[in-house]
């Protein structure tokens, strides 16, 4: 059974759902989610012998919302993770995570390896920092109507997502998601600065099977407070690469995993699969080749739940046995 707590970690509180015993295992969400997003997994991983904790991370749900934008870098994020470990009485755990949650468990990997057993990343693919701020190349390539760059105007979209919570969720879920896609031909996420983002989106007469009302219901209330705090992440990616620049060319060495879906928006952004199609040679942390689903569209964890359950139990157990233990004893397989 799922329990609810606060915990708090580097000065500020966060909600954590959390179950079972064993090895901790950390599941990062992303934007805009909670740790609902995980809600298919935590019983599974629990099930297989594991103590797993979903966090609403900084800027979401009922975890606080610090007001500044400089409170949401990448060092914050990964220093919320390892606090929580120790918050949470343990010295390392396994982190995974998806869209935002991944970069961010990547991160923990990267920063901090004496802390990371294993890390899992769900459609965002590794940490490679390229030559220019993010922010500059996506306004550079597509004249400043990619999504981050609407994200990065102070109040404009945090205005239109809040306007009607409950339909901005349900549009972002679906035209996400691989049902908004049947010929899975990808489109760039670009918006009219005119009309905002939310008005090339459809609203669906029909949720997807994996999305029900109950899914929206938890989804809306967690973002009571508006969506400020997530979209601050988005406003220190050029920071986070100022930031990052004593691991440039660094790469993660823990047991690695990465799935993503065919049908998902952001292994299509510029580069991003010439990165993933290179994972083998270039990440030595790889257990395995990339895992790419048919038929799967960003919302990797909830759209395909069964083969992400499968393939994370698969690669949990495999670094216990590889350490010589079984789940439950949280040993180091390095």
């Amino acid at each position: 059974m799922v329990t609810h707590r606060f915990v708090d970690v580097n000065g500020i509180r966060l909600h954590i759902a959390e179950q079972g015993v064993g090895p901790l295992v950390v599941l990062l969400h992303g934007f805009p989610e909670s740790w609902h997003s995980w809600h298919r997994q935590i019983g599974a991983l629990a099930d297989a012998g594991f103590r797993v904790v979903a966090p609403d991370q900084r800027g979401y749900g009922t975890s606080d919302h610090p007001d500044d934008v400089d409170a949401y870098t990448i060092f914050h994020l990964v220093g919320d993770v390892v606090g929580l470990i120790r918050e949470l009485g343990e010295e390392k755990a396994y982190v995974v995570g998806h869209d935002w949650g991944a970069p961010v468990a990547w991160h923990t990997a990267l920063l901090r390896p004496d802390v990371v057993l294993g890390v899992a990343g769900l459609s965002v693919p590794p940490p490679f920092r390229g030559k220019r701020r993010p922010m500059e190349t996506m306004q550079a390539i597509f004249g400043g109507r990619f999504y981050w760059n609407y994200f990065d105007q102070p109040g404009v979209a945090d205005a239109e997502f809040a306007r009607d919570t409950r339909t901005t969720l349900r549009k972002f879920l679906y035209s996400a998601s691989a049902a908004a896609s049947p010929s899975g031909e990808i489109m760039q996420p670009l918006v009219n600065p005119e009309k905002g983002w939310l008005a090339a989106m459809e609203d669906p007469e029909v949720l997807p099977e994996w999305l029900t009302e109950d899914d929206l219901d938890v989804l809306t209330e967690s973002f009571a407070k508006g969506f400020t705090g997530a979209l601050n992440w988005y406003r220190n990616l050029d920071r986070n690469w100022d930031l990052t620049a004593p691991w440039d060319k660094a790469v993660v060495t823990r047991p690695a995993l990465y799935i993503f879906g065919d049908r998902d928006l952001v292994p299509a952004f510029p580069g991003s699969r010439d990165v993933i199609d290179r994972l083998p040679t270039i990440m030595p942390g790889l257990t395995r080749p990339p895992i790419e689903l048919t038929d799967c569209g960003h919302w990797t964890q909830q759209e395909r739940p069964a083969e992400v359950n499968a393939a994370l139990i698969e690669f949990l157990t495999t670094c216990e046995r590889a350490a010589g233990a079984g789940p439950g004893t949280g040993s180091d397989p390095s």
